[in-house]
């Protein structure tokens, strides 16, 4: 097994069965550790599933801090015992306040008995909790969690992964492509959790606040699990897919498919295509595209600045390099 852990060379030659043994050992161990990533989620799965429920509440605050309860039964309900807790904590002080000045001892006692009812009456009145999904099949608490742990841990586990997709491939590069592919496979996990923690500060939260008070008036909003995990790890993996814009862009520029200057030439089609690909990605609200967008086509630009810069130092290695002698000189 520890011969899976480091690339095969460009110089070994394996036959087809090697190959098919190589890959068989390398699958092996990335089931091993997905498997162990599994294990250590579903360890800790309360915490991940309290990750996952953060962007529900955190994008319901976003409105319901600046604007009155909606007619949604939960919320007025939350609201009114908010309500009566203040109401009977503001009154337990004003019976204190009046038993400390009460004349006798008669008055005094009862000041202090209301008193006491009133805090017993916040006390019993169910603090205010965060907002959770509801689940309605007998076996959905279970499945649910089964998904959320196996996304989690194939984040986990995704750098081992792609680093055996790479030491895979790796023997079909000559040592010169070798030095362009290797950056950017080692790109790709970076730009993936980048992805995922963009889409779960920024996009989740703003495309929930959206949705979720989108004609709120009307409807009684009870968020289903399967329904609300499904959208958000949608929504996380496409937004870390995005992120690989840099990848292809400085691949097919290192390539010579294309120029950076034929890039910049094709601003207007590259934005029309962000455009359709935030469409198409999940979640169709004006938010969550507009929030789509706005990375994707910065990527580009950015992807074409960090080419132009690439080809500058590959000119000027070429540059520096020797001219090979003349052998009939």
């Amino acid at each position: 097994m520890a011969s899976t852990l480091r690339p095969i060379r460009h110089e070994d030659r394996l036959s087809l069965v090697d190959h098919l043994d190589e890959l068989r050992k390398r699958l092996i161990a990335c089931i091993v550790v997905f498997l162990i990533a599994f294990g250590i989620c579903l360890w800790q799965d309360s915490v991940i599933l309290d990750i996952m429920n953060r962007p529900l509440d955190n994008g319901a605050s976003l409105l319901h801090k600046k604007q009155a309860p909606k007619n949604d039964p939960l919320e007025r309900t939350a609201a009114y015992q908010a309500q009566v807790r203040k109401t009977a904590l503001a009154s337990a002080k004003a019976f204190d306040s009046l038993a400390a000045s009460a004349d006798g001892a008669g008055a005094r006692a009862t000041y202090t008995e209301l008193a006491a009812q009133q805090r017993a009456l916040a006390k019993a009145v169910p603090p205010e909790t965060k907002r959770r999904p509801v689940t309605l099949g007998v076996g959905e608490p279970f499945t649910a969690t089964i998904r959320i742990v196996a996304y989690a841990a194939l984040l986990l586990s995704l750098p081992f992964l792609l680093f055996q997709a790479y030491a895979f491939i790796l023997p079909a590069f000559s040592s010169k492509e070798r030095q362009v592919a290797l950056p950017l496979m080692m790109m790709v996990p970076f730009l993936f959790i980048a992805g995922v923690v963009f889409a779960y500060f920024m996009v989740l939260p703003n495309a929930i606040s959206f949705l979720q008070n989108f004609n709120a008036d009307n409807y009684d909003i009870l968020i289903q699990a399967r329904d609300y995990y499904k959208f958000s790890v949608t929504v996380l993996i496409a937004m870390g897919v995005a992120f690989q814009v840099p990848v292809g862009i400085l691949a097919i520029t290192r390539a010579g498919i294309i120029t950076t200057s034929q890039l910049r030439h094709s601003r207007r089609y590259a934005f029309l295509v962000c455009a359709i690909a935030a469409m198409l990605l999940p979640g169709q609200d004006p938010v969550t595209m507009l929030s789509l967008l706005a990375p994707l086509y910065l990527l580009f630009e950015g992807s074409i600045l960090l080419a132009a810069v690439l080809d500058r130092r590959a000119r000027r290695r070429e540059s520096d390099e020797p001219e090979p002698a003349d052998p009939d000189s």
